[in-house]
């Protein structure tokens, strides 16, 4: 039995039944990680003293007969911006390289309660602002496919990690498309929930209004298991929904019957690479033969939204990130000469990479007298516009489908330098973003041997739907089913 191969339902009913051990999971999954992750460098930080110690516990538990988690044994990779007690917390930046948590965020308290096993902490983009992982302190993550190429980002490294058997979940975060991204470059499944049904307590935050914290997998059922989990309303997130989620694997059907499906034009033809197109297209077919009714309809504001999205984005990472000035934690500069003020401007321009500083600069200027109406302000109103366009679609239709990504994983280094093409890869994510809506990203075809995802998006806290047009695809194709070759 290669443990690698199994999905988390899999391990976690094992477990509960005494057939595998929680140790002998975690074992094999870091023999793997010392196997392969020298290639792909999905990881900053492991944890397996940590991780083993809790195996052993988990196993006790089972001995004795005490119920255990729904996630029992199941080896987890945390993306680094996700607060872990006791566990250094980097966003993958030179300002945080050794910043350790005094506590837990929600979701890692969740999902121990669940008994599952953090392997460790994933690379990203720094402070998650990127699409590749390049922008990473320490080093860029390597798409498992092809070695030479991008995972995608900014969770690259959890992605990655799940693509190449490092782990069996992953948790990730999405501000623009950061889950989906690199779950299309690299074969998985990743799921951006409805903003607010996910507790962002202890994220440490790029964009408050856009980010969700969700789940990587293998496959649907995992998605909509991990989901489960860490779904839910919670009063140290001012942000986070009141009501209870529902079961989200009850969802899971292999029927599309009488569900009526959208395409927007919008998201296919002009920059998007004819693979891609290919893929949505016979997406929408295989869909069409499981029930569902697929047709071509508009959304003709998103032309609009990967401008509002980064005026947006830009503006709150420029207020959020104001408070790494070398002062109470994180990168100091050692000069006893300087002065306050420029202790902390040089702590900040050397702990910081250029990406970030950049957004920095473009932000504060968006939010600068005589700009913050002209160009904050208008973004905001486009926002308005785009989640009109959305409500009007989904009075016509209960999902729409789209390219996740309008390229499949490009090289090392080829965009790093291009900055309007790095940016336009989002095109197809951030209205998701912007609107606040549930989107899963489904693996769905390949071009010349890489993967390509295409997205599922649904109403608002309806993860039941993108989840039911994903498992149904998945259940009648093998493009989820292969693995890279390591």
């Amino acid at each position: 039995m290669e443990i690698k191969k199994l999905t988390a339902t899999e391990i976690a009913e094992k477990v509960r039944n005494q057939e595998l051990t929680a140790q002998e999971c975690i074992e094999a999954t870091f023999q793997r990680i010392s196997q392969v992750d020298e290639k792909v460098r999905a990881y900053i930080t492991l944890t397996k003293n940590q991780a083993l110690e809790h195996a052993r516990k988990i196993d006790q538990k089972a001995r004795k007969g005490e119920k255990l988690g729904r996630l029992a044994g199941v080896p987890i990779a945390v993306k680094d911006n996700i607060c872990t007690r006791g566990t250094r917390t980097t966003c993958a930046s030179k300002m945080l390289e050794n910043f350790t948590p005094p506590y837990d965020a929600t979701v890692i308290r969740r999902i121990n309660a669940e008994d599952c096993v953090i392997v460790g902490k994933t690379n990203m983009d720094e402070f998650a602002m990127g699409t590749s992982t390049e922008t990473s302190h320490f080093n860029p993550t390597h798409n498992p496919w092809d070695l030479n190429r991008v995972p995608g980002g900014s969770s690259g490294g959890s992605a990655a990690a799940v693509s190449s058997g490092e782990a069996t979940l992953a948790l990730g975060s999405d501000t623009g498309g950061s889950i989906r991204c690199p779950a299309s470059f690299v074969g998985v499944t990743g799921l951006k929930p409805t903003y607010g049904l996910v507790s962002r307590y202890g994220l440490i935050a790029y964009a408050n209004s856009l980010e969700q914290i969700g789940p990587i997998a293998k496959t649907t059922q995992d998605c909509a298991l991990l989901l489960n989990v860490i779904a839910g309303p919670d009063e140290s997130d001012s942000t986070s929904l009141p009501q209870q989620p529902p079961n989200y694997t009850d969802s899971l059907a292999t029927s599309l019957q009488g569900l009526r499906i959208g395409i927007p034009k919008e998201t296919l033809g002009e920059g998007t690479d004819s693979n891609v197109e290919n893929a949505v297209h016979n997406c929408s077919t295989k869909l069409e033969e499981l029930g569902a009714k697929c047709q071509e309809t508009t959304l003709p504001t998103l032309n609009y939204a990967l401008a509002a999205y980064y005026l947006i984005a830009m503006s709150e990472a420029s207020s959020n990130l104001a408070r790494f000035d070398g002062m109470r934690y994180g990168y100091r500069i050692d000069d006893d000469d300087l002065d306050w003020s420029a202790v902390y401007s040089k702590s900040r321009r050397e702990g910081f990479g250029p990406e970030v500083k950049r957004r920095i600069i473009l932000g504060t200027y968006a939010l600068s007298a005589g700009y913050y109406d002209r160009l904050f302000m208008k973004a905001l109103k486009v926002v308005t516009l785009i989640r009109r366009d959305f409500d009007r679609a989904f009075k016509s239709f209960d999902a729409l489908i789209t390219p996740t990504m309008p390229i499949p994983a490009f090289k090392i280094g080829e965009k790093i330098d291009d900055l309007i093409s790095l940016y336009m890869c989002d095109i197809d994510t951030v209205p998701v973003n912007l609107a606040g809506l549930p989107a899963i990203s489904f693996p769905a075809g390949f071009s010349n041997g890489l993967p390509i995802g295409v997205q599922a998006i649904a109403p608002p806290l309806r993860e039941d739907l993108t989840l039911k047009v994903a498992y149904a695809f998945e259940q009648n194709t093998d493009f989820g089913k292969k693995s890279p070759n390591l």
